[in-house]
């Protein structure tokens, strides 16, 4: 969700920035620049996010019960406030932007790699964007994700610590959100030109 958001509207950064997990390898021979731009973006997006002390300090909260999936759970629960203050910062609905985003993806399919577009099948169909900014929707992406982990998780029952912890954990997102935000935009626009002036 942060991904999309913090593409700011550039078509081909969002597809690299979807598609950050899913690429190795030399990419300026497989993708178009400004799809390279976005996974670039991606990756110090979650560097940046990695790093920051909010963020830390919000994992220290969840690292008694979820030991190293503290970081993982964190950044899903990330997505579930901004999917549903979404119209804290930005004017259109949230369904809106997710049928533009699916849309993009869809008109683009032709450039992604295949392991993303099986994942995109079930993104649309069950509407993860919009799914995110509820339990229960939670609760069936972090059930989704345990389910893929190497060691016991327990995120499936990640959804009912965020309800039982939602003031203080919605405390940290609202501390860091704008730090990314202007961390992203920045980047965005050194990456751009980078690639402006090869």
């Amino acid at each position: 969700m942060a991904h999309a958001y913090l593409s700011f509207d550039h078509p081909k950064v969002l597809l690299g920035n979807f598609i950050g997990d899913f690429v190795r390898g030399n990419l300026e021979e497989q993708f178009d620049p400004d799809i390279v731009t976005g996974i670039n973006l991606h990756r110090e997006i979650d560097h940046y996010t990695d790093t920051h002390p909010v963020v830390k300090e919000a994992q220290e909260l969840l690292k008694p019960t979820y030991k190293r999936y503290a970081l993982v759970i964190t950044d899903v629960y990330f997505d579930y406030f901004l999917s549903k203050y979404w119209n804290d910062y930005d004017d259109r609905s949230i369904e809106e932007f997710a049928e533009k985003v699916y849309h993009t993806i869809e008109e683009n399919d032709h450039l992604l790699p295949q392991n993303f577009m099986y994942l995109f099948h079930f993104m649309k169909k069950e509407n993860w964007l919009v799914a995110y900014g509820t339990i229960d929707g939670m609760k069936a992406s972090l059930t989704g994700i345990s389910k893929h982990t190497s060691f016991e998780s327990h995120m499936e029952t990640a959804h009912l610590f965020l309800k039982e912890n939602e003031s203080k954990l919605k405390g940290y997102f609202d501390a860091f959100f704008p730090d990314l935000v202007n961390f992203a935009k920045e980047k965005l626009e050194e990456l751009s030109k980078n690639h402006d002036s090869l």
